[in-house]
């Protein structure tokens, strides 16, 4: 299988080392606007080093696209049109109006698209899933420490997204309501940001998201009746908790470690994409699924936006 990576800054290079490793997939080109990055990262991998995705070679399978968000959508849609499958980064889009375009035109091309939420492939997410039934309350805390990196968007679509992308996928249910704050801190945009959503079926979300803290901090807690599942999205461990009731007894809590086998989330995503590009059953963010975490996602924007404060 034939791939080409478009986009090789901070996390796009990171997919060319992968997708270099897989037995199952050969890297043919990289492509990145920066002529020097472009070369560097080719050169890393013994591949060209484009600086325009329609000189890319004519006999790819896929692509994957890691442009910044605001390229996602002309970038997708001129690869579909070419016939090929696409893992796009997330956000899927800037707008709903261009995921929706590439949505369509995924369809008109028969070709599959699919959305980069990494978290979704990270083991001990993939672990507590098996063990969640009935969500009723989930916190997420994401807490980074400040970079220059994807400050030309707001923390929501930089990072509290990850989040939004995993609760939605853990919860049944249509949102109900938002209630959200954000503040910017250190840059134009919003970079702390909490929002408490409420899903139809009763259940609720509070979620945390910060690009300025000290520490870097990324976890999540799911709770339903009589059990409690604790996640650290970083370390891959995580706990569940549960009430054991005996006849004739106090209850009792039992604890119980979650088990599972390390890998790297985007290890995982890649070779998950390339089953799916030959044209196997595989897990993946699907379009849809990526359009509704962005559609959550810029629910939470406008919101602040219409009341956001700022740090003094």
């Amino acid at each position: 299988m034939r791939l080409a990576v478009i986009g090789v800054g901070s996390l796009g290079q990171h997919h060319a080392r992968i997708l270099a490793s897989l037995p199952e997939a050969r890297l043919v080109a990289v492509v990145d606007r920066d002529p020097a990055q472009a070369g560097a990262i080719g050169a890393r991998h013994g591949v060209p080093g484009l600086t325009d995705h329609r000189d890319l070679p004519v006999d790819l399978d896929a692509v994957t696209v890691a442009v910044p968000t605001s390229q996602h959508a002309e970038v997708t849609r001129d690869c579909l049109a070419r016939g090929l499958a696409v893992l796009v980064e997330k956000p899927m889009a800037a707008t709903l109006d261009e995921a929706a375009a590439m949505t369509r035109a995924a369809e008109r091309a028969g070709r599959p698209l699919r959305v980069g939420h990494t978290e979704r492939f990270n083991p001990v997410v993939r672990a507590a899933l098996d063990r969640v039934r009935d969500p009723r309350f989930i916190e997420t805390h994401r807490l980074g420490v400040f970079t220059a990196r994807s400050t030309d968007v707001d923390v929501v679509l930089d990072l509290m997204i990850h989040d939004l992308d995993v609760i939605l996928s853990l919860v049944p249910s249509p949102v109900a309501s938002i209630d959200s704050v954000g503040v910017h801190a250190l840059t134009d945009k919003v970079d702390i940001a909490n929002a408490r959503i409420r899903f139809e079926n009763g259940c609720v979300a509070n979620v945390t998201a910060s690009r300025i803290s000290t520490d870097r901090v990324r976890k999540l807690r799911i709770f339903e009746d009589d059990s409690y599942v604790s996640v650290d999205y970083a370390r891959q461990e995580g706990v569940a908790y549960r009430l054991k009731r005996t006849p004739g007894a106090a209850p009792e809590i039992v604890r119980e470690a979650l088990a599972v086998e390390s890998e790297e989330p985007l290890l995982a995503e890649l070779r998950a994409f390339a089953r799916t590009v030959r044209g196997e059953a595989a897990p993946g963010v699907t379009a849809a699924e990526g359009e509704r975490a962005l559609s959550t996602a810029l629910g939470i924007v406008e919101q602040i936006a219409s009341g956001v404060r700022r740090a003094s």
